[in-house]
């Protein structure tokens, strides 16, 4: 349904005009039903008759040791009125406070007879029971915005170990050789040497060398195939050396588990 809102008519003060179903309609349907309890507002809520008199009393700023019955009764029926109307389940114990109240504004009134002995204030139980109900609720509300982890709700950790872990051993591939090798430069920067002649380096004989340093021990790390003193050009050879042993089958490059140190052994 789509509908605006022109100026009204001053005819018809209950025009309206709004389009339903692609139809111009200008005034209300004579069948049109509304619930009673389509719309239900609720201002304040109370957990008990004694929060509703301690929200009265202090809405208002009143000395709690020295209570206006008439007026906070009044008041308090008033709420009492307004719950029964909107269809609250009105709880036996707000009208047992209403009773009380009245009873205790009744005692006010009558005059005291002579000859009995001084009667104290009709109002010092009611106040006494507002006291303790507010130390009680301020007391709760403090303890409701203590944090719940740890007080009702806890996390539980349980710690197991599997008896039978699944290994995968992770395939190395030249994004982590290429990772090592930049790790094993930088490491190479630090040494700082001074060389006055420049020598020729083999490829093929730096594979030799590696496969007779792989013959004598069967596993070696990446890192120890290559001798830092020989400076950037024979790291690069070196590393060369690597990759072309690694294309013809000459040697396998394994690593136990991510990040782990990268080791390497001859494929025979």
């Amino acid at each position: 349904m789509a509908a605006d809102s022109p100026p009204p008519d001053q005819s018809n003060s209950a025009s309206v005009r709004a389009v339903v179903h692609g139809q111009l309609l200008k005034e209300w349907p004579q069948d049109l039903y509304i619930p009673p309890d389509a719309l239900e507002v609720i201002l304040e809520s109370f957990e008990g008759p004694l929060d509703l008199l301690l929200y009265l009393i202090r809405k208002q700023n009143i000395d709690i040791l020295d209570i206006p019955v008439a007026d906070i009764t009044r008041q308090y029926m008033e709420y009492v009125e307004l719950m029964r109307v909107v269809k609250l389940d009105l709880a036996a114990e707000y009208l047992v406070m209403a009773a009380t109240l009245a009873e205790i504004k009744s005692r006010m009134l009558l005059p005291k007879p002579v000859d009995e002995e001084e009667e104290g204030d009709p109002r010092a139980a009611l106040v006494r029971r507002l006291l303790e109900y507010e130390r009680f609720r301020d007391a709760a509300q403090q303890l409701n915005e203590i944090p719940r982890l740890e007080r009702d709700i806890f996390v539980v950790r349980v710690d197991f170990e599997d008896p039978a872990p699944l290994r995968l051993v992770p395939k190395v591939g030249l994004n982590e050789l290429a990772a090592a090798f930049q790790g094993v430069i930088e490491r190479a920067s630090h040494l700082k040497n001074l060389q006055v002649t420049r020598e020729l380096l083999s490829v093929r004989e730096r594979m030799t060398r590696i496969l007779s340093f792989l013959k004598d021990n069967e596993f070696g790390r990446f890192e120890d195939l290559f001798d830092m003193t020989e400076g950037r050009m024979g790291l690069v050879v070196s590393f060369i050396a690597i990759l072309e042993l690694c294309r013809d089958d000459h040697i396998v490059v394994v690593q136990n588990q991510p990040f782990a140190p990268i080791h390497v052994r001859t494929a025979a």
